[in-house]
């Protein structure tokens, strides 16, 4: 499998985004003349063997020469990562911490963020008691070794791994951010003994202060490794000769040999592309400032970009804090596939519940029984009965209806309004996310382009526009299939960070660009092993806060004097006011990308503009007052991909 970053200028560039119902598509050639062609698929996902939709849309494509012929540069998106942890079928993972610290994942963070629950869920880490285990040695907080480590203790701590035969471990130090040298001693230890055991340290996976937050990235990471690595090896085999990129949760993309050591900066691995595609979209259009929502069959991601993807170190999934860099969106179960029921309560609920790719939608006809936001589109006209979905699929209109029908029923209404209903419901848990990564950060959703992509996007947009009273809605040419495309856009690249708590003003500039030159390096050495070819950029941003307090937010750095200033508004823009109090720097961070692909995309016009799909006329019902409550349609749908 070859790892260059870059691909020859004779290679196929294929993009692939695995989702949860389909496997998205996009190849770009060029020709002799350099002329580019862009081809678009789709594919039922295999989510038991991911793999097996891969190989066989390259096949329905007809790229199996030039995949035997190692012809192909293929960059993948993939929700094994994401799967594997939100199922919690991770692998089975031991947890080393100090003396006394044993508990730190079980204890987590003393929050709660549903302030009114009088028995909340604790979101906690699955980590059973007999892995956790505690070892001697400590750092202090200025970085310096309070209490030895010795050799017997590591040998120890060896001897009940072995006993416990763990798939992987984490291990995660307080201060190990300061000084790892206790962490890469058991590292070293545990791989001499178990080397078949993936271990991870958070001295390297998050060199940052937090030791919950550093422990459970650590421990995803580790978990997750195995599942990575396991699915990768199968597909790197399958498609032996070729180059393998995998996108990572930041928006970059990374060798996939190296993938499962980092395994857990795969967990946006699919929606991030998107997002890379539609800064790639705002470039050519001369459009900055987007409020994207990418619908797929299982769930809705929101995400707000102003000038580019913004990035953030909060993350979350399955409601434990991930703190490593991932594109800052916010996610729903609100897709094509959502499941409509009503509640104990008689309400009407989307979600989150999906009927997938197997048995999905009543309309696919492989079995589904349950009412999904895809029926009630059909149902109301608004997806072509008689069209053929990818896969082959045909739809069977008249399940649909039945289904509504028996919905309706419970709820005292017709088919027509319980779809109504259910499109009504979904489209206000997207304005929802919606008002939530805007409004709620001080923005105006006003300001910006409404954009849609994922297979289902498409279809709610423009209700979505206008119930947040928002005049620019864009869909983007291949908008179904706009992440696969982003990934192929997307630049290798790798986002380091370390902390370096002091006051701003006992720093000079020259120190910070010191510390920031490190990570740089670091960041420019890891590319360059993995074959990066071009000139490498950097952008350093430094995390500041008011002294006091315990969220910082992310600025660039040119100078102190303008990374205050920047802190100052970004303050005033997100919480509505500022403090006259000293500056405190956290974290160090650099950004270093390789050069990406260059792709135009192709500008609609009279001829593609007026492309269709030959079918009968079918009425198509719509409830804006600006429409009639029903209305005949023209006989043609557009052809939406």
């Amino acid at each position: 499998m070859s790892s260059a970053t870059q691909p020859s200028s004779s290679r196929i560039l294929l993009g692939i985004d695995a989702g949860g119902t389909f496997t998205d598509f996009v190849c770009v050639e060029t020709d002799a003349e350099k002329e580019v062609s862009i081809r678009i698929h789709k594919t039922l996902s295999s989510p038991a063997a991911p793999e097996q939709a891969i190989l066989r849309g390259i096949r329905e494509m007809g790229l199996q020469a030039a995949l035997d012929n190692g012809a192909l540069h293929i960059v993948h998106g993939s929700t094994v990562a994401t799967n594997a942890a939100l199922e919690g079928k991770g692998a089975r993972t031991a947890f080393v911490t100090n003396t006394g610290f044993a508990d730190m994942l079980e204890i987590a963070r003393q929050t709660r963020p549903a302030l009114y629950a009088l028995e909340p869920a604790p979101a906690r880490v699955k980590v059973p008691r007999e892995l956790c285990l505690e070892i001697e040695g400590r750092i202090a907080a200025d970085g310096t070794q309070v209490e030895a480590l010795s050799d017997e203790a590591i040998a120890d701590l060896v001897q009940q791994l072995v006993a416990l035969k763990p798939e992987a471990v984490a291990i995660n130090l307080l201060f190990s951010f300061l000084a790892p040298a206790h962490e890469q001693r058991i590292e070293a230890a545990i791989e001499r003994a178990l080397p078949d055991v993936l271990v991870s340290r958070s001295s390297r996976v998050l060199p940052e202060y937090k030791e919950y937050e550093r422990g459970v990235a650590t421990w995803l990471n580790a978990s997750l490794g195995p599942v990575v690595y396991r699915y990768l090896s199968t597909l790197e085999k399958e498609l032996s000769g070729n180059s393998l990129q995998i996108m990572q949760s930041s928006g970059e993309t990374i060798a996939a040999a190296k993938a499962s050591r980092t395994a857990v900066n795969l967990l946006l691995s699919g929606p991030a592309g998107g997002l890379t595609a539609l800064h790639a979209l705002g470039l050519q259009t001369g459009t900055s400032r987007f409020i994207s929502f990418d619908m797929g069959g299982t769930s809705t991601d929101v995400a707000l970009l102003d000038g580019a993807p913004v990035t953030t170190n909060e993350g979350t999934i399955a409601e434990l804090p991930v703190g490593v860099p991932m594109v800052d969106m916010h996610t729903i179960g609100a897709g094509g596939g959502s499941i409509a029921a009503l509640d104990t309560g008689g309400m009407l609920q989307v979600g989150p519940r999906s009927a997938g790719a197997v048995p999905g939608p009543v309309c696919y006809g492989q079995g589904g029984t349950q009412v999904t936001v895809t029926d009630a589109h059909v149902v109301l006209g608004r997806i072509d009965p008689s069209s053929t979905l990818a896969g082959g699929l045909t739809l069977d209109s008249a399940a649909a209806l039945e289904a509504l029908e028996r919905l309706g029923a419970a709820m005292g209404v017709d088919a027509k309004t319980a779809a109504e209903g259910v499109l009504a419901v979904a489209n206000e848990q997207i304005a929802a996310a919606i008002r939530l990564i805007s409004v709620n950060r001080g923005y105006n959703p006003q300001d910006f382009t409404l954009t849609s992509f994922g297979g289902a996007g498409g279809l709610h947009v423009c209700a979505l526009a206008e119930a947040m009273n928002m005049t620019r809605a864009l869909v983007p040419i291949h908008g179904g299939v706009l992440s696969a495309l982003g990934m192929i856009v997307a630049q290798p690249g790798r986002q380091l960070s370390r902390t370096a708590t002091a006051l701003l003003s006992d720093l000079t500039d020259a120190e910070i660009e010191n510390g920031l030159a490190e990570l740089e390096a670091q960041g420019r050495a890891e590319l360059t092993a993995e074959g990066a070819q071009g000139p490498l950029a950097a952008k350093p941003s430094v995390d500041l806060r008011y002294k006091g307090q315990s969220y910082t937010l992310n600025v660039p750095w040119h100078s102190r004097a303008q990374a205050k200033q920047a802190f100052v508004a970004l303050h005033r823009q997100r919480f509505g006011y500022d403090h006259d109090t000293e500056l405190e720097l956290v974290n160090l961070r650099s950004a270093v990308t390789a050069q990406g692909v260059e792709l135009v995309l192709p500008r609609a016009d009279s001829e593609n503009t007026n492309r269709s799909t030959k079918s009968a006329a079918n009425r198509v019902h719509f409830t804006h007052p600006a429409s009639s409550a029903a209305t005949d349609g023209s006989g043609a749908y557009p052809s939406i991909r």
